[in-house]
């Protein structure tokens, strides 16, 4: 067991975050869907004795928290069996849904079974525009009675909103709304056109709109309460401009004035996170499709450490353009699928970021 284990140098890896694909059937056929799901039938997923195996594997390396994501994770069979499994290894397993399933016995089952937090998304902050973003009537209805048999259960949940050119001026509405609805943390993720998304390519922001939102969403920190978390995902620049805001504000990046933000990076793929879709195959992230490894033939520990891709991407010295010669490569790091589908490497600068690296190269 004991050959997978990295060196000390290594350690820093270690995973924080797994998505776990555990289905790719869903009840909504949303535009901007990273797996282009919808009703199924999808061939092949992962047996619950697998699902199991693959949790004592992560175990291993690492207590990430596990999200379970999908497609729509409430429509497979076994969700709470894999939550209940997850919470019995130690894990803190957390469900992504849409929220329309959701029943009180649901809920209680959620409790039950240990899960620490649900994420709900939220891409309006009205009926018209989160239904019209999603393609389905009744979604936001749907998400919002889910969120109150959430809190009538007292079970934690955050807001994730997806923002394109469509939705951006409404941003600041849904975390208004967030926060009205109980909410515990809102997680903003900026459009990477993958899957259904590329089709909304032209929708993406540009990289000044890019950059004035993650100022916005920066000013945001001190007007929420304690205790509401903000985070940026996909959004890796974010990482930059919270170290250019506090230098000009005279503050230390620190765990005491930053909470996390001090210690997570931009881009995690590789480094901090993975995927696993719903047949074992793992990704950097669900964005990036680039085969890591198959579960159903290796261990999680042999595909984490040994990964070519997965190195490639832990050594900063190997990134490429702009990327490569900018002095926030290891806070930041730039979106590697955004690279990706840019260049077809994903090594290469992120196209969407505006920042021109102070050393010379």
């Amino acid at each position: 067991m004991h050959q997978n284990h990295p060196h000390n140098a290594e350690q820093k890896f270690i995973p924080r975050l797994v998505a776990w694909e555990l289905t790719r059937h869903c009840n909504l056929d949303c535009v901007h869907c990273r797996a282009a799901a919808s009703r199924g039938p999808y061939q092949n997923e992962l047996t619950t004795e697998e699902c199991f195996r693959i949790l004592k594997e992560i175990k291993e390396v690492g207590n990430p928290i596990i999200i379970l994501t999908g497609g729509e994770p409430l429509l497979r069979e076994d969700i709470f069996e894999i939550a209940q499994e997850a919470s019995r290894l130690g894990f803190r397993p957390v469900i992504a849904t849409n929220g329309i399933l959701i029943t009180d016995e649901i809920a209680k089952k959620m409790k039950e079974t240990g899960v620490a937090r649900v994420s709900i998304s939220l891409d309006g902050a009205t009926a018209e525009s989160h239904d019209n973003f999603r393609k389905v009537k009744g979604a936001f209805e749907g998400a919002l009675k889910g969120i109150s048999i959430l809190k009538k259960a007292g079970i934690p949940f955050q807001i994730n909103t997806t923002i394109t050119e469509v939705n951006v001026e409404e941003v600041p509405a849904i975390l208004e709304l967030a926060l009205k609805l109980g909410a515990v943390a809102h997680h903003i993720f900026l459009l990477v056109p993958v899957g259904r998304g590329k089709e909304m390519a032209d929708q993406a922001l540009t990289a000044e709109k890019y950059e004035k939102v993650l100022h916005w969403f920066y000013d945001q920190r001190k007007k929420v309460p304690e205790g509401f978390h903000l985070k940026a995902t996909c959004a890796p620049h974010y990482y930059r401009i919270l170290r250019q805001r506090a230098k000009e504000e005279g503050q230390q990046v620190t765990y005491e004035t930053f909470g996390l933000d001090a210690v997570t990076r931009g881009c995690l793929a590789g480094t901090g996170f993975c995927f696993i879709s719903h047949r074992g195959v793992i990704q950097p992230c669900g964005y990036l499709e680039l085969n890591c490894g198959e579960l159903r033939k290796q261990t999680f520990p042999e595909i984490w450490w040994h990964s070519e891709i997965f190195k490639n991407l832990r050594n900063f010295k190997v990134y490429k353009g702009k990327c490569g010669r900018c002095e926030y490569v290891r806070v930041c790091g730039g979106c590697r699928a955004r690279a990706y589908e840019a260049t077809g490497d994903y090594l290469d600068e992120e196209p969407l970021c505006t920042y021109e690296p102070k050393k010379g190269g």
